[in-house]
């Protein structure tokens, strides 16, 4: 058997998916595997099931899930990163793959349609957004001649891109507000060391900048509650840069946006705890993967969290 080209577990470490309920605090386990890392849990916006990535392809998580069972079919598409997010309807996942390009394949399974298109320089498309309303989707395009990670979007059907920022500082994470108003970021822009990204609000047509996050820490990856005006988020220690996996993490949430961050949790993750927006459709949890190590003796509590 081939090595795998994909991220792999440490010895004695296993991948925890959880679920966090703002409400109580709790945290509830809802499947552990030692086998393979698994990254970037969605919530289905019409039930209870997670969709999660693993080793290049998507598995359905539905509540009292044993296993990862059988992986989402998507035709020629086996090597999805762990960008991906669902269609407002649950009907579709859009997926990033390692050949840089966005597709679109249905949940109930079947060949994935390509949504990006060919550029005349190398460039790579990361996903991590769609709009309320499912027509359009929110990217980080990285243009590798000109050296830079900008916020794009493209039609959900396909069509001509259109660049959103236009700077030299690294963005990630471009998500939709929750009224579709407005995109999440994170973003160096308006920092003077490297590495240090913080969380920003822009307009759709990139201007009316607002940050929303400054201080010490590296915070990623803003993930907007469907319900209210809460966003949960990755946070690191000062001086990491991007956003590697195995690290002592903080999740924090923002009441509102001008609301000073609360700590929910810390954990052992970075890479794959939440990389793209896991609410639940009724606003009161979000998924998350943590991945401790034998030797951590922290267990979350086992009873399953019920929703509706």
């Amino acid at each position: 058997m081939s090595e795998s080209p994909w991220r792999t577990l440490l010895p004695g470490q296993v991948s925890r998916v959880c679920i966090f309920d703002t409400h109580t605090d709790r945290v509830s386990v809802v499947l552990e595997n030692a086998d393979v890392i698994v990254e970037a849990p969605n919530w289905h916006p019409r039930s209870n099931e997670l969709v999660v990535n693993a080793d290049g392809r998507l598995y359905r998580i539905a509540p009292g899930a044993t296993g990862l069972g059988e992986p989402v079919e998507a035709g020629t598409v086996t090597d999805a990163n762990n960008d991906h997010v669902l269609s407002p309807d649950g009907s579709t996942a859009y997926i990033s793959a390692r050949d840089g390009h966005l597709y679109a394949a249905p949940l109930d399974g079947g060949q994935a349609r390509r949504v990006s298109n060919e550029h005349p320089e190398p460039f790579a498309y990361y996903l991590h957004g769609v709009s309320p309303d499912g027509s359009t989707l929110a990217y980080i395009g990285h243009n590798r001649t000109e050296g830079t990670f900008d916020v794009y979007t493209v039609p959900a059907a396909g069509g001509p891109d259109t660049r959103v920022t236009v700077t030299r500082a690294h963005h990630d994470g471009a998500e939709y507000t929750r009224d579709g108003t407005r995109l999440l970021v994170n973003s160096e822009r308006n920092s003077t060391l490297p590495g240090h990204s913080q969380l920003f609000s822009l307009a759709l047509n990139g201007g009316d900048v607002r940050q929303l996050t400054t201080d010490e820490r590296v915070n990623w990856f803003p993930h907007a509650n469907p319900v209210t005006e809460q966003i949960v988020y990755l946070s690191y220690l000062p001086g990491t840069t991007g956003h590697p996996a195995n690290r002592e993490v903080e999740l924090r949430l923002l009441e509102t946006p001008d609301a000073h961050p609360r700590v929910l949790r810390t954990l052992l993750g970075g890479q794959g705890t939440i990389n793209v927006n896991s609410w639940s459709p009724d606003g009161r949890y979000f998924a998350f993967v943590e991945y401790p190590l034998a030797a951590d003796t922290t267990e979350p509590d086992p009873q399953k969290v019920a929703t509706s």
